[in-house]
C-alpha cells in the first residue's frame, strides 16, 4: 500500500464499530492538489472550478498550469472532469506558469471564465457549456495594469439590474464594471486600496440586499475575512472573520454558494500534504464547511474545516452508470484523461481503496455489480460496506484485458448490499503497483 495513513476523517469508517458517523471533514479532492475554489450552482448541480497545484511544486514556489472542474449534487461525493482550460488557451501570455484563482459565471446561456495569468493580467474565456470547451474570444487581456502585479484573483457578480462587476487584487482591491457581453469593460478601473485585514482572493456576491466581499485575510497564516456594503461599489465595512487564521494553514481563498437550502464556504489548506509530510510545498487542497447568517446579514464564524462535518444532502444512486472518478475519498489514487476525452482512475495499488458515501441500495438490494476496467494482469476489487473491513458483499475478479487502455466490462454477484451504506472498493493484487485503470461502474 502506498500510504500507511488513510485519513483521520474516515477513522470511524476504518474502525467500523457499527456506525458510519463522520466526525471531521478532510479535503474533498484527493487525486490532485487543488486550490482557489470557485463554486457555481447550475441546473441543480454544484460546479466547482479550481486552480491546480502540480504534484512536483517545490517549496514556496507555485507551479500552476491549468484549471480543473469537479461536480456534486450531494456535497460529499465529487466527480472529476479533469482540466477544462489551461495557460495554452491564451496565446498572448508571456509566461508558462501562473494559472491562478479563477471564477466562472453564467449569463444568457454562455459561461464566462475569468482567469488571472500571473504577470500578464486577467483574461476571459467563454463556452456554451459549463463543462467547456472554453475559448478566448478577445485574444488579449481583459484587464492588465502593467505597472504592477496586483491583477490576480478575479471575482464576478451580475447584479439584479443586469450590471456586472469584477473585483480583484493583491494587496490592493480594484473593481471595474463589465459590459453585457461580459468580455469588455465599462468605464475606468477603480482602486479601492487595502481594506482592513484584506490580502487577496476576493469573492463578491449579493444576498438579501446585502453585498458581500469575502477574502483571504492578512497573511500569514490567512483566515477568511469578510466585508459588507449596501452598494456593489462600497464603501465596504469589514465585519470580521468567516474562519479565523489558524496555524494549520498558510494561505486561503474563499468561494461561497447557497445550495439546496444551505450555505457553504469553500477554502483551501495543506491538510492533504500533511498526511505525507511536514515539509512545506505549495500543494494545496480544497475543503468545504456549512456557513450560517445572523438575522442582520452578518456571518457566524465557522470552525476550521477539520473540526466540522458536512452532511450529505441526498443519498447516492448506484443503479446507473457511475464514473469511477466519483468519490468521497480516494487518497493515493490518481485520475487521468483518456485519449478520447473521458476521465479514468489510475495509480491503483494493492491495498488502496475508493469510498463513495451514503449509497442507497434500497430494500431489495443489489444483485450484481459491473465495472469497465483495463488491466495488464489479474487483480481483485472487493466490495465492502461502511469500511475497508466491513461486510464483504462481492468480489470482482479482474482479468487481464490486453493493456492499460484496453477497457472491458466485467461483473460479479453481490449479496447483502441493502439499505444505505458507505461503499468501499478495496483493491488487491499480487503485483502491488498499477493494478488497473477504471472507467465506470454500476449495480443492478
Amino acid at each position: 500500500m502506498k500510504h500507511s495513513l488513510m485519513t483521520s476523517a474516515f477513522a470511524t469508517l476504518l474502525a467500523c464499530a457499527g456506525q458510519t458517523v463522520l466526525y471531521a471533514q478532510e479535503p474533498i479532492i484527493q487525486t490532485k492538489y487543488t486550490a482557489d475554489p470557485a463554486p457555481m450552482v447550475y441546473n441543480d448541480t454544484v460546479f466547482l472550478y479550481t486552480s491546480h497545484d502540480e504534484d512536483d511544486a517545490q517549496g514556496y514556489g507555485f507551479k500552476m498550469l491549468d484549471w480543473q472542474l469537479y461536480t456534486s449534487t450531494d456535497m460529499v461525493n465529487w466527480t472529476d472532469h479533469g482540466p477544462i482550460a489551461s495557460l495554452k488557451d491564451f496565446t498572448w501570455r508571456k509566461r508558462d506558469n501562473g494559472a491562478w484563482a479563477l471564477q466562472v459565471v453564467e449569463r444568457n446561456g454562455k459561461f464566462y471564465m475569468y482567469c488571472p495569468l500571473h504577470g500578464n493580467g486577467i483574461g476571459v474565456l467563454v463556452s456554451d457549456s459549463p463543462y467547456g470547451p472554453f475559448k478566448d474570444p478577445i485574444g488579449k487581456p481583459l484587464v492588465w495594469q502593467k505597472e504592477h502585479w496586483d491583477d490576480i484573483d478575479p471575482t464576478v457578480y451580475i447584479d439584479d439590474d443586469g450590471q456586472a462587476y469584477m473585483y480583484w487584487g493583491n494587496p490592493n482591491l480594484y473593481y471595474v464594471k463589465l459590459n453585457e457581453d461580459m468580455i469588455s469593460t465599462s468605464g475606468d478601473i477603480v482602486k479601492i486600496g487595502k481594506l482592513k485585514t484584506y490580502q487577496e482572493g476576493p469573492w463578491f456576491y449579493k444576498r438579501n440586499n446585502h453585498y458581500y466581499l469575502a477574502f483571504a485575510s492578512t497573511c500569514c497564516p490567512e483566515g477568511i475575512g469578510y466585508a459588507m456594503s449596501d452598494s456593489p461599489t462600497g464603501p465596504w465595512d469589514v465585519k470580521g472573520y468567516i474562519m479565523r487564521p489558524t496555524d494549520r494553514t498558510r494561505g486561503n481563498h474563499p468561494g461561497i454558494i447557497d445550495y439546496k437550502g444551505k450555505t457553504y464556504v469553500f477554502g483551501q489548506n495543506y491538510d492533504l500534504l500533511r498526511l505525507e509530510m511536514e515539509e512545506h510545498h505549495e500543494r494545496r487542497s480544497i475543503s468545504v464547511a456549512e456557513m450560517h447568517y445572523n438575522a442582520d446579514g452578518t456571518i457566524q464564524e465557522v470552525p476550521y474545516f477539520k473540526d466540522v462535518k458536512v452532511e450529505q444532502i441526498e443519498h447516492f444512486d448506484p443503479y446507473r452508470r457511475v464514473e469511477a472518478e466519483t468519490m468521497a475519498w480516494g487518497y493515493g489514487l490518481k485520475t487521468e484523461k483518456m485519449p478520447g476525452g473521458g476521465i479514468y482512475v489510475t495509480a491503483v495499488d494493492d491495498g488502496d481503496s475508493l469510498i463513495v458515501r451514503g449509497v442507497d441500495f434500497g430494500k431489495r438490494g443489489a444483485k450484481r455489480f459491473r465495472a469497465c476496467i483495463a488491466a495488464e494482469q489479474g487483480c481483485t476489487v472487493e466490495i465492502h460496506l461502511d469500511c475497508v473491513d466491513g461486510p464483504l458483499v462481492g468480489t470482482l475478479e479482474v482479468k487481464a484485458t490486453g493493456g492499460m487502455q484496453a477497457y472491458k466490462e466485467m461483473e460479479c454477484r453481490v449479496k447483502g448490499a441493502k439499505g444505505v451504506h458507505d461503499l468501499v472498493f478495496l483493491f488487491k493484487g499480487g503485483a502491488g503497483k498499477n493494478l488497473m485503470n477504471w472507467d465506470y461502474w454500476r449495480f443492478s
